[in-house]
């Protein structure tokens, strides 16, 4: 039986640093269902809440998401939805505002709703409407489309990415379950530790960081014409040797330590 494809949302959070554009990175706990032990950008599954959460809009409606990630209304908003309140949930970083064209100067005030969210004792959607805040789904560019490939994993996912730039004064951390440290780094730097045995990283991660290592600037990733066309790689399995077939697969493996 085919395992159950489940929508995912990821954020490439990233910032200008010193040495050029930086990204926000974790490593996910060694004991999570899926990518354990992974290097990764925030993100995970669409909750069941994200689509039926009432809070505020700002930004593109979501008639124009949906056609732009190739969904159906309902889905392309809880696509939307999910990203946001992934960010929050993983990193702290609050993609709303009082209005539609504010945002969050200090998202360590709602620390305790994150951990309630987080937990799934708090829905995102009641949390933005308990304290009046709008999603500024502005704030969010749509910017890649992976699926997990059929056989590689038990859970596999329809995963859109996002980028967004972090929102000056909001501190993204580690404060989450899910991940045993993160912080900033260039992708440059997250490439060379993948080489270097130092990292661990899902070809989409790897795909990714590639992608935004062209860039010297933020305006420039966000200027980058977004390639939304679903990747699925087929898992390839030649004597007792079992890979990923995308198109970079080669220069993937060429990078991978050797074991």
């Amino acid at each position: 039986m085919s395992t159950p494809v489940r929508d995912a949302s990821t954020v490439i959070l990233v910032r200008d640093g010193r040495s050029g554009v930086e990204v926000f990175l974790q490593r996910r706990v060694g004991g999570m269902a899926f990518a354990a032990g992974m290097t990764v950008f925030p993100g995970g599954g669409v909750d069941p809440s994200d689509a039926t959460a009432t809070a505020g809009w700002a930004g593109p409606a979501p008639s124009w998401w949906a056609e732009r990630l190739s969904v159906d209304v309902p889905r392309g908003r809880a696509l939307v939805l999910a990203a946001v309140r992934e960010t929050f949930e993983e990193c702290g970083v609050l993609l709303a505002g009082p209005t539609e064209s504010t945002i969050v100067s200090d998202s360590t005030a709602f620390s305790g709703e994150r951990r309630r969210v987080e937990a799934r004792d708090l829905p995102f959607g009641q949390f933005l409407v308990d304290n009046d805040l709008v999603v500024r789904t502005d704030l969010l560019r749509p910017w890649a489309n992976w699926i997990t490939p059929e056989g590689e994993a038990a859970r596999r996912y329809d995963t859109r990415f996002f980028v967004a730039v972090a929102p000056e004064g909001q501190v993204a951390d580690d404060a989450t379950s899910e991940a045993t440290d993160a912080g900033w780094s260039t992708a440059e730097s997250a490439l060379a530790d993948f080489r270097d045995g130092r990292r661990a990283l899902m070809p989409p991660t790897w795909a990714m960081l590639r992608r935004l290592a062209h860039h010297d600037r933020v305006a420039d990733v966000l200027a980058d014409a977004p390639d939304l066309a679903p990747v699925q790689p087929v898992v390839v399995t030649t004597g007792e040797a079992v890979r990923v077939d995308f198109d970079g697969a080669e220069q993937y493996y060429a990078d991978m330590p050797s074991a």
